[in-house]
């Protein structure tokens, strides 16, 4: 009975350990779970390297987009946009940001290069990362529509609940499949609408890029992260193609 009962408590301390250590590696930051691997996501920044990111326009990242301790930071302004070198059309984007106080970025997709374009968000339509409290941007456009989690001035973010800037990170989820689009933040669905629907002109005409003839046109593009000159921290980057 003794021996018994040693056996028991030695295989219930080698499974604890074992649900343990399967637990700490699923949470583990830039990794990917059991589960995500299966449903077909792929990690887009592996929290060691650059590989997988370019500028815009340029076959190189701008030096102050650096890694630093599995994020990856824009230590200043200067750097210029960064962007994957891949394309996506239909996807679910996840990942995770940090920005400085009183700072400013934005994640944009539909990113296209070319002769025509100058800038990511001349193509590229943005969900706005931000610090609300302090930075100037939150009490402009129309109704809170450069607040973070929005879509950059068409769109205010709803029900949100952010973290605090400069100490914790925020959650998003973007969504597109075909035309239609919604963010998450923090587990919140805060923003959907159908791109390229009469309701998506109307606002696009009503913006500030209202005649830019590339804007929010292309199906097909790059991601890509904001350097509007403040420090901010991406991390757990990752996309599943739909």
């Amino acid at each position: 009975m003794f021996k018994k009962s040693i056996l028991l408590a030695t295989i219930a301390i080698v499974s604890y350990c074992n649900t343990k250590t399967f637990a700490q590696k699923s949470s583990a930051d830039n990794t990917l779970s059991v589960a995500e691997k299966k449903a077909g996501w792929k990690l887009l920044f592996d929290g060691k390297s650059l590989a997988g990111w370019k500028g815009y326009k340029k076959d190189t990242v701008g030096k102050a987009w650096i890694v630093e301790k599995g994020t990856l930071h824009l230590s200043k302004g200067g750097a210029g946009d960064v962007m994957t070198n891949e394309e996506f059309e239909n996807f679910e984007l996840k990942l995770e940001w940090k920005i400085a106080q009183g700072g400013n970025s934005g994640i944009f997709w539909g990113v296209v290069e070319g002769t025509d374009y100058n800038n990511t968000y001349e193509t590229g339509p943005e969900m706005q990362v931000l610090d609300d409290e302090k930075h100037a941007d939150a009490k402009a456009g129309k109704d809170g529509n450069h607040q973070a989690g929005s879509l950059y001035d068409m769109i205010t973010a709803k029900n949100k609940k952010l973290k605090k800037p400069g100490v914790e990170f925020n959650q998003v989820l973007i969504k597109k499949l075909k035309n239609n689009v919604e963010f998450y933040l923090n587990g919140v669905k805060v923003v959907s609408f159908v791109q390229g629907s009469p309701e998506w002109d109307k606002m696009v005409a009503d913006s500030k890029f209202n005649g830019w003839k590339g804007f929010g046109k292309y199906a097909n593009g790059h991601i890509a992260l904001q350097d509007h000159g403040d420090q901010v921290w991406y991390k757990n980057i990752k996309i599943r193609k739909l």
